[in-house]
């Protein structure tokens, strides 16, 4: 029966690391395919590709999430499946209205929901729920949009003086391949790790890991298969969102959001910060878009903006309740 619970776990975390990579893709893809850099397949399959390579560096953010977010007594089965349900249900509900919401606190606000629903509010901890969920939250899209500002500003006034723009926009949707591998990578050194940790705590309720800090390398594998799958599978709604909804881009803009945000998650992981790709990209779009005559869409804005507002709490409502009735069956 234990065995059997351990599998259920396992394959429910990779089936959640398989929507995370399709939930996810949009915020990877979006730009080069918004100026025709790449072909929405040639963008996906890049994707996936550094989705998987950047899974096998680091282990800040799994380290964070899992000895870090709640009390390590807490953490049974029960608490991992109700996490896991939680967070699935509001990628599938924010992926069918085409919604780019944040798998990573989704995740993040499902496991401490469930764990609250095991050992009261008191079982959170809150220091590090505030200083590297709550604040990064705050803070990322915002130094993502500046970052992408200054990298536009930058790059269009080298393009000013280049008396051959055509072939200067060339040059930049080329460089673009590069910019959304260092994307993919980025996106896959963090989200990937955000994933493991659960797994790796299943392992531990189970006796087959020696801590919650110890990542043996099949999870690392499995977890950045999954995630490449899904990211193969694609997210053709919320592409459409950020690629032409939030705003236009040209070939600069694209490939200043995609640095910003490239370089602003890489940065996160390092530190052990589990931030929101969807919120660092969509803050980089928005600087990067902001310098186009056409501009930024703030209708759209003010909709993802609720979103993020409202994934984590959700998430932890709805952690609180499945866990409660989990626990009246297993």
């Amino acid at each position: 029966m234990e065995h059997a619970l351990l599998i259920l776990i396992i394959v429910i975390a990779l089936f959640f690391v398989f929507i995370n990579g399709f939930h996810d893709t949009a915020n990877v893809v979006a730009t080069p395919i918004a100026t025709r850099a790449l072909s929405p397949y040639q963008a996906i399959t890049i994707a996936a590709i550094f989705n998987f390579i950047g899974a096998f560096f680091g282990t800040g953010v799994a380290v964070t999430i899992s000895k870090g977010l709640i009390d390590a007594t807490l953490v049974t089965h029960t608490v991992l499946l109700s996490a896991l349900i939680a967070a699935i249900i509001w990628n599938l509900i924010t992926w069918f209205f085409g919604i780019p919401s944040s798998s990573s606190h989704a995740l993040i606000g499902a496991l401490a929901g469930a764990g609250i629903g095991a050992g009261g509010l008191s079982s959170i901890h809150y220091t590090t729920l505030f200083n590297k969920v709550v604040l990064p939250m705050i803070f990322s899209p915002i130094l993502a949009f500046f970052l992408a500002l200054i990298i536009v500003a930058i790059i269009m006034s080298i393009l000013q003086k280049n008396t051959r723009p055509r072939r200067a926009n060339n040059f930049i949707r080329e460089l673009q391949v590069l910019s959304t591998s260092l994307l993919s990578f980025s996106h896959g050194s963090n989200d990937a790790q955000k994933n493991m940790s659960i797994i790796v705590m299943a392992l531990f309720t189970f006796h087959m890991v020696d801590s919650v800090t110890s990542i043996p390398i099949w999870v690392t594998a499995v977890c950045g298969i999954a995630m490449a799958a899904g990211t193969m599978a694609g997210g053709m709604k919320i592409i459409k969102t950020l690629s032409s909804r939030l705003a236009k881009l040209r070939p600069a803009n694209g490939f200043a959001a995609e640095m910003s945000s490239g370089l602003l998650i890489f940065a996160a992981s390092h530190f052990g910060l589990p931030v929101s790709t969807t919120q660092a990209v969509s803050g980089s779009i928005m600087g990067a878009g902001s310098t186009n005559s056409v501009g930024v869409n703030w209708l759209v804005v003010r909709q993802m903006a609720v979103a993020w507002t409202l994934t984590l709490p959700s998430c932890m409502l709805m952690g609180v309740l499945i866990y409660k009735l989990l626990s009246m069956v297993l």
